[in-house]
């Protein structure tokens, strides 16, 4: 059964993420990207990291989607214009698609070669103790760094959209 829904909600995951893409809107790829954030959460529980569950579900698909929706909405982004795309791209994309996807994964299998396999709600590292040592100790700078491009973020969309008051 955790195998089938492992395989349900990867392929969720990965057809949100090229939706996410393939979007021509900014509020359709934000949406998809709520999909995929939802699906991971439920990956994580099927690993049985509860409370990276709930974090994926709260932080990303709640907070972070909320101000991406807000800023695209602060910013009026319309819709993308399509163009035509040559003929030398449209016959040499898909055969140097499944080449690459290819060429990528032999070099993760022959990379990271393990003999141990995944056992389905065997993570015990997930607990808030364990995600709060890391994020404090190892992870410090990424997450500061992190915080500060976000604020960046923010500042530079009130900035455009003072202008197009003005």
């Amino acid at each position: 059964m955790d195998v089938i829904l492992f395989l349900v909600f990867a392929i969720i995951a990965v057809v949100c993420a090229i939706n996410v893409v393939v979007q021509a809107h900014p509020i359709s790829s934000a949406v998809s990207l709520v999909g995929v954030m939802g699906s991971l959460a439920v990956l994580y529980l099927l690993l049985g990291a509860e409370f990276l569950a709930a974090a994926q579900v709260i932080v990303y698909a709640g907070a972070v989607m909320v101000l991406f929706v807000f800023v695209i909405m602060l910013l009026n982004a319309g819709a993308e214009s399509r163009k035509g795309h040559s003929l030398m791209v449209q016959v040499l994309a898909v055969p140097l698609l499944v080449t690459l996807l290819g060429l990528l994964a032999y070099i993760v299998q022959r990379i990271y070669r393990s003999d141990t396999t995944v056992h389905f709600g065997g993570f015990t590292h997930g607990t808030p103790q364990d995600v709060g040592r890391a994020l404090f100790t190892g992870y410090l700078l990424p997450f500061e760094v992190t915080s500060i491009l976000i604020l960046i973020a923010i500042l530079g969309a009130i900035v455009l959209a003072r202008k197009e008051i003005d």
